[in-house]
């Protein structure tokens, strides 16, 4: 897209400064690609409300160089991602920092819904729907990523409570319509997202919806 101002009136982008380098609504279900380079910010916009979004980052000097949750979780001794936050790779190097989001957390547990996942947790029958497993597939052919390059994902938006006996669920999501969670780049990333196609669990509330990425410089 063409670099292009802030719009004073959009709710969406307020608070943004710099120019716009990309703006595209993500289609409920679907996968999303694009590059960030370092110092560049991405805004996510969950437009309806309760929408999970999965989100990946590889180092685009080095492909082997991924978000690692493990690293992520250990450095910040949370299991939670909230304001200030800094997704680390496995080299243990910062990749992207969140530098702003109104919602009070987002998950690095719940990991991506697939094909695989669906039949065991809620039938055969949901065998043939689409998941974030396929969009993460097919957003990483453009570089030549194949499965064995999933790692473990963020869920901006997604509520995973645990509870003291240490149980986890996939609950009513947490965010609302227009909530924002901002990410500047430490380094060049290629961001993966699958706009999370869920329909069995409460993570999307039942019924998926668009998403808005904004790159701005």
């Amino acid at each position: 897209m063409t670099p292009d101002t802030i719009a004073p009136g959009d709710p969406h982008l307020a608070g943004l400064a710099g120019r716009i380098l990309h703006d595209e609504i993500v289609p409920a279900r679907a996968p999303w690609r694009h590059r960030v380079n370092a110092g560049e910010s991405l805004r996510i916009v969950d437009l309806e409300g309760n929408q999970a979004v999965d989100f990946l980052a590889y180092a685009a000097a080095d492909d082997a160089e991924r978000y690692s949750a493990q690293d992520t979780i250990a450095a910040q001794g949370n299991i939670f991602l909230r304001e200030g936050a800094v997704l680390l790779s496995n080299e243990g190097r910062p990749m992207l920092t969140i530098t702003a989001t109104p919602v009070d957390y987002h998950d690095t547990i719940g990991g991506a819904c697939s094909c695989e996942s669906n039949t065991l947790r809620y039938g055969h029958h949901t065998k043939a729907q689409h998941a974030c497993v396929d969009n993460f597939l097919e957003a990483n052919l453009h570089d030549g990523r194949a499965k064995r390059d999933i790692v473990s994902n963020v869920n901006f938006f997604m509520n995973v409570p645990v509870e003291a006996d240490g149980a986890l669920g996939i609950v009513d999501g947490i965010s609302a319509p227009g909530l924002t969670v901002d990410l500047r780049a430490e380094m060049d990333v290629i961001v993966v997202v699958s706009n999370c196609p869920q329909i069995n669990n409460p993570c999307n509330g039942f019924n998926p919806t668009r998403v808005r990425m904004v790159v701005t410089a």
